[in-house]
């Protein structure tokens, strides 16, 4: 999204001579690497750190000090900077937001912040939306999941959403940790230099599970989906969109992924 809004400002000439002095800035970085032109790669790519971080924003806990995760940010960026190889024929935006994205969500685990007990009632909210699909045939409504554990309404959403950055996002959707240290649906991000040993069969089942998991929720859910993840949209600009409110989209989002990672579930025990 940030890229697409840079390349709407630059005239097809702007953008075309840009392109050559990046490729030309990093054919003389990666042959001398000269610590002057480190510096000028990290400051040109700096805005990534806080496009990924806009894009994490309501997936964070509030108790988190933003100085603290922009500098985690910036090593993931300063990392990525040292460690690209432009003859690849991959994009760094797209290698940088990778490394970017792992480095904040590494410090956020490292962190600890999240108490167990929220990780406990987020379990909790998983298996109660899956006993209920279950037993009435159909997707429980949010005041029903309340009822099952013993909540108003307004804690079961509040509860989802402060529990909703163990899952980050469908990005780390997948698997259901059982552990008392991982989330549900907590796996760590690929690191973008690791060789994938997934088998091809696994990973296009799980893509499948995924499609038809998203094609059951409600419609406005697969649209919030839609627009954050396949046309990168931030939560303010679908609050804006959907003319609701950017907390509101937060709890839609948040009880998306729960109603995924139960859904997710089922089909896992089921095959």
């Amino acid at each position: 999204m940030a890229e697409r809004s840079n390349r709407k400002r630059l005239t097809a000439a702007e953008a075309e001579q840009q392109q050559r002095q990046n490729a030309d800035l990093w054919k003389r970085y990666v042959k001398r690497r000269d610590p002057e032109l480190r510096e000028q790669l990290i400051l040109q790519y700096a805005p990534l750190v806080k496009y990924v971080m806009g894009r994490l924003a309501l997936s964070l806990p509030a108790i988190l000090d933003y100085e603290d995760v922009l500098s985690s940010g910036t090593i993931g960026l300063i990392e990525a900077v040292e460690r690209f190889e432009p003859d690849k024929g991959v994009k760094f935006e797209t290698y940088g937001i990778a490394r970017i994205k792992g480095s904040i969500i590494d410090t956020l685990r490292s962190l600890d912040r999240l108490p167990r007990s929220v990780r406990q009632k987020a379990k909790l909210a998983d298996q109660a939306v899956t006993q209920l699909t279950l037993d009435l045939g159909r997707e429980p409504s949010d005041q029903e999941v309340a009822e099952s554990l013993g909540l108003t309404l307004e804690q079961y959403l509040k509860q989802i959403v402060d529990a909703s950055w163990v899952t980050v996002s469908l990005d780390t959707i997948g698997s259901s940790g059982d552990g008392d240290d991982d989330g549900p649906g907590d796996v760590p991000i690929a690191d973008p230099d690791a060789v994938d040993v997934a088998s091809g069969l696994e990973r296009d089942e799980m893509i499948g599970d995924l499609g038809s998991s998203i094609r059951e929720l409600p419609e406005r859910e697969q649209l919030i989906l839609s627009l954050y993840y396949k046309d990168e949209l931030t939560m303010r600009e679908v609050s804006k969109v959907l003319g609701i409110s950017e907390s509101r989209v937060c709890q839609l989002h948040a009880r998306a992924l729960t109603r995924l990672r139960a859904s997710l579930a089922r089909r896992q025990e089921a095959a």
